[in-house]
């Protein structure tokens, strides 16, 4: 019987999934880690190998989280591997900067784009490790949304929505999958090579940067290692925390009356 702890890990390759990624494996876990496209998959071989540095050796699976035969897969191909799931940690997303004032520019098909990645995604995800992630006894589930899912701010509005609909679905799931299975959720602030870094030129990303910057009460953006270590917490360390939605914003939202 494989004794190591199990964690699946979406949109590993890149910011907070790829430092969830090396954050667990220096805690001793093993690892699934999921690949979208060639590019993610060069990406997600150099922070297996930084896995490796720690005795871990991650399997490394395609994904896609708008599709359920594939999370089906990944969560199938982890099983045959390691025989036990014990965390899941959906980091998956995906945004496009559309100003929230200009509403002809947001059409009803970016929205259903946003929300089938952010958010049903997400709960494909979690429904196809929730039979695993039951019989572990101890499951955790932690998502990533976003401190624009509380405040109604954040790169569009179809983004803030979709992350407001994660809070919620947090909620739902945490009810609905105990005691088994503890369900939260992070909601960062801009993260220094978050999403945002992927999406945006280098001159439009600097100006969010500053403009973050002089917007948090602290004065700063986070890293991913900080939402990693956070996550790694939530499911390695707060047996009594479910249903919780934790802001990581460097108190943004204080500033947003």
């Amino acid at each position: 019987m494989h004794t190591r702890r199990v964690c699946l890990i979406t949109g590993a390759a890149t910011g907070i999934g790829a430092a969830c990624a090396r954050e667990f494996a220096a805690h001793g876990w093993d690892l699934a880690l999921s690949w979208l496209d060639d590019s993610n998959r060069v990406a997600l071989a150099d922070v297996a190998t930084e896995c490796e540095a720690h005795g871990v050796s991650p399997l490394l699976l395609h994904l896609d989280v708008s599709d359920d035969a594939s999370c089906a897969a990944f969560v199938d191909g982890a099983l045959k591997k390691f025989g036990r799931i014990d965390a899941l940690i959906n980091c998956a997303g995906t945004t496009r900067f559309i100003p929230h004032a200009d509403l002809d520019a947001l059409d009803p098909a970016e929205f259903h784009r946003t929300y089938d990645v952010n958010t049903v995604g997400l709960y494909r995800m979690t429904r196809a490790c929730a039979p695993a992630l039951k019989a572990s006894g101890h499951g955790s589930v932690v998502n990533i949304s976003s401190i624009g899912g509380l405040i109604g701010r954040g790169s569009s509005m179809a983004y803030a929505a979709s992350k407001g609909a994660v809070n919620t679905l947090t909620l739902a799931l945490a009810r609905a999958l105990g005691p088994e299975i503890r369900v939260n959720a992070i909601a960062p602030g801009f993260v220094d090579g978050g999403l945002p870094s992927r999406v945006l030129d280098a001159t439009r990303h600097a100006q969010v940067l500053q403009a973050q910057l002089e917007g948090s009460p602290l004065k700063r953006v986070s890293q991913p290692e900080e939402v990693a270590a956070l996550a790694c917490f939530l499911t390695e360390r707060a047996p009594g925390m479910t249903g919780t939605v934790i802001p990581m914003d460097n108190g943004l939202h204080l500033n947003a009356g």
